[in-house]
């Protein structure tokens, strides 16, 4: 059989690509072949993805601190995941960031080191911000903003969040309190009417704008296409080639629940699948109730228990791996 792990990471256990090798060695282990295709969904692990980082660059932190942000430039393209520069995780999670003070500048210097080193194209990636800026501080740290209507300059999202609703969405997940996210989005709203007023373009009602605490809308202001992450990463990968007389497609992710089928992995996978009429499987580190039925699925905490998927998650997905491939008559 001819297998494709086509996964997203399991956050805080395994990369997409520890992933989709345990799978390739489990297939392996039956005599297999397996193509290995890491995926993301415009957020983070959008950069691992895509080829990984292969240049460092000290930028702003998301509460004003250096830091090394890790990014890609490759015949030209740029890939810039904003988690790397402007992430929650570098403000030390929702208990110590700042969510009114937190900028996204960081990601606006990589834009613009992309530019002086020649970025013909420019993508950034969403997810996993600290911020809600209305990406103020990416738009104020690009030196000359002229310069990016001479690039492809797209915005890889994973949610359609309108602009304005961005405190309101995610504000408390990045530390904010019901004062703080109204202060939040009482700044977005005027910050719709800057942008319109000083760059001529509406962001207020623009599908998406509200990723990353609006820094959408905000590099959309200066002109970015904002585009579907997963659909990008497809495109990217040439998901549609790998297809080809695959026999069984395994996807997965750490956690699968109703939003797994809006425009993330596993739900996109499972809708290329079903076009295609090829059989597809899923492993993932826990699984919620209401979604067990929309495919068949392995979920390593029901299966092996917590502490042992949390602590051997690799090892897990390799045997749930096997047991696919096993009732699947391989």
């Amino acid at each position: 059989m001819k297998i494709l792990a086509a996964v997203d990471k399991f956050r805080g256990t395994a990369t997409a690509a520890q992933v989709a090798t345990a799978i390739g060695h489990a297939c392996w282990q039956l005599g297999h072949d397996c193509i290995e295709r890491p995926l993301a969904d415009g957020g983070e692990g959008t950069l691992e993805a895509l080829g990984g980082a292969n240049r460092t660059t000290l930028v702003t932190g998301p509460l004003g601190e250096p830091v090394q942000a890790q990014w890609r430039l490759h015949r030209g393209t740029a890939i810039i995941e904003m988690a790397c520069a402007s992430g929650l995780l570098l403000a030390g999670g929702k208990e110590k960031n700042d969510p009114v003070a937190a900028t996204t500048t960081g990601t606006g210097e990589l834009i613009d080191a992309a530019l002086d080193l020649g970025a013909s194209r420019i993508i950034v990636c969403l997810g996993g911000s600290a911020t809600t800026d209305g990406g103020l501080g990416a738009v104020k740290a690009i030196q000359t903003p002229a310069r990016l209507k001479g690039v492809e300059f797209v915005v890889a999202c994973d949610v359609t969040t309108p602009f304005a609703d961005a405190a309101k969405v995610f504000g408390a997940q990045k530390g904010a309190s019901p004062a703080q996210v109204q202060f939040l989005t009482t700044r977005l709203e005027r910050l719709v009417q800057v942008y319109k007023e000083t760059y001529d373009v509406d962001i207020s009602a623009l599908a998406g704008a509200g990723a990353a605490g609006g820094l959408a809308g905000g590099l959309a202001a200066l002109g970015a296409k904002l585009v579907p992450g997963f659909d990008l990463v497809a495109e990217e990968v040439e998901l549609d080639e790998l297809l080809a007389d695959v026999n069984l497609i395994i996807t997965g992710e750490g956690f699968m629940d109703s939003e797994s089928f809006a425009g993330k992995v596993v739900g996109s996978m499972t809708e290329l699948a079903a076009e295609r009429k090829i059989p597809i499987a899923a492993i993932c580190g826990d699984i919620h109730p209401d979604v067990q039925s929309r495919i068949n699925s392995i979920s390593l905490v029901e299966t092996f228990g917590r502490d042992e998927a949390m602590s051997q998650p690799l090892t897990c997905i390799e045997q749930a791996a096997l047991q696919i491939l096993r009732s699947a008559g391989a």
